[in-house]
């Protein structure tokens, strides 16, 4: 809901509001929606004050309820001083942060341990909620008439309904043909406009950022500096949860770029203020169908080049990510690494996943997935500790799940693959599977 609280004016002017360019370093007032820098076109970044050295205690003090809520906004002291009576929260954040032995095993950190940060438990279902909050409060503390994103699915559903708590109309392209039922069908009944393109998401967003830069239409994907900065929060609240432990790698999956960027100026942030005295790695991971990124990095950052991206995992499924020299800035600053998994291992990952009762969309599988091939080959040791970030919740793409253990490929049983079986209406039947139950 929107929730109006009366503070300090002085910390929630519009004009306090601005944004950087992280190519030219020109800075902009932004009190507009600004997302690119008019100056030379390149990436822009909220700017957040960040004079003084923060403890721990910082957060969540004195706090409205409605902040107490939110694992976004108890971090005010690390955002944009958005004014109050703007923000639209729906107690996002707060999200669990699972170990489990066996994901560890599969991950091949016998030595080590896997834990993974589950976005899924947000209320629409995704880590998008925590941009979003930020993004549309943006939105309406600067009197947005209409928000607008391309999406493959997620983003569509989260500012649906951010859209509709704010009482914004909200305006969604996506894919025909290119979206899971249950992120459509979020996005529908939280009541946006939904125009499905004969395309894919590059070109949707190319056609709404044209948009965009004619008529009054708020932007709200990854290109939009405001978004990241919820974002951000995944890992403050992730390092929190660890004590301000650094774990030695955090690997994400990686699509349009936005999480692998938001994440390099969080830790860059939480290092400024002394919250932390070193940096994790970071690993994103993308799609071996849709990884321009990993291509560009393992090319020394040169000639960068687009691709018609192909994947199971949709909510990764970008060829042209908006977010590059970002995520580029996140995986220099970190010495990270940048790798490609198979859609097969993707789906194997995410079977291992499911079956430890923790679930993921295929896309947040890919973190397993990617860490297992860097423990492999040797860039991650065993006796690592690294989280993983599961992006989406279970039901996000059913139709994944069910094509997994129900279908074959090429005639072969998927090894995870866990196939209801039928039997005749007698106790005997009955029995003896049951028997094999208990066997395993």
């Amino acid at each position: 809901m929107v929730v109006p609280v009366g503070v300090d004016a002085a910390a929630t002017r519009l004009d306090a509001l601005q944004v950087r360019c992280m190519t030219c370093g020109t800075v902009q007032p932004g009190a507009r929606p600004l997302n690119a820098c008019p100056v030379c076109g390149g990436l822009l970044d909220a700017v957040v004050p960040l004079d003084n050295p923060l403890s721990p205690e910082a957060f969540g003090v004195g706090l409205p309820p409605w902040a107490a809520d939110s694992g976004v906004w108890r971090y005010r002291p690390l955002l944009p001083p958005i004014p109050d009576a703007a923000i639209v929260s729906r107690a996002e954040g707060r999200t669990p942060l699972y170990w489990d032995e066996r994901l560890s095993d599969y991950a091949g950190l016998r030595g080590g341990r896997f834990g993974v940060k589950h976005e899924g438990h947000n209320p629409t279902g995704s880590f998008k909620d925590r941009g979003m909050t930020v993004g549309v409060s943006h939105a309406k503390a600067i009197g947005a008439r209409i928000v607008a994103c391309a999406s493959t699915g997620n983003t569509s559903a989260s500012l649906a309904s951010y859209a509709a708590a704010a009482g914004l109309p909200a305006l969604v392209l996506i894919p025909a043909g290119n979206i899971s039922g249950g992120k459509l069908s979020q996005t529908i009944a939280y009541g946006a406009r939904v125009v499905q393109i004969g395309g894919d998401f590059d070109q949707a967003l190319a056609l709404l950022r044209t948009l965009t830069a004619t008529y009054d239409v708020y932007l709200s994907n990854s290109v939009n500096p405001f978004r990241l900065e919820g974002q951000k929060t995944i890992v403050f609240e992730l390092l929190e949860q660890l004590g301000w432990r650094v774990p030695d790698v955090i690997a994400l999956p990686g699509g349009n770029l936005g999480n692998t960027g938001a994440f390099g100026k969080a830790l860059s942030e939480l290092l400024q203020v002394g919250l932390i005295d070193k940096l994790p790695k970071l690993a994103t991971i993308q799609a071996a169908g849709a990884a321009p990124f990993a291509a560009y990095h393992a090319r020394g950052y040169r000639d960068y080049a687009a691709v018609l991206a192909e994947t199971v995992a949709t909510a990764i499924k970008i060829g042209n990510p908006a977010s590059v020299a970002r995520a580029q800035r996140a995986i220099e600053l970190t010495g990270g690494f940048v790798t490609v998994v198979s859609d097969d291992e993707i789906l194997d990952a995410k079977a291992e996943i499911d079956r430890v009762g923790i679930g993921c969309e295929p896309a947040s599988a890919a973190s397993l997935a990617g860490v297992r091939r860097l423990v492999r080959e040797g860039a991650i040791a065993p006796g690592a500790t690294v989280v993983g970030i599961l992006t989406g919740h279970v039901l996000k793409d059913a139709d994944a799940v069910i094509a997994y253990h129900l279908g074959d490929r090429d005639g072969v049983t998927r090894p995870g693959a866990n196939r209801p079986v039928t039997i005749p209406a007698e106790i005997g039947a009955l029995e003896r599977t049951l028997a094999d139950a208990l066997q395993g």
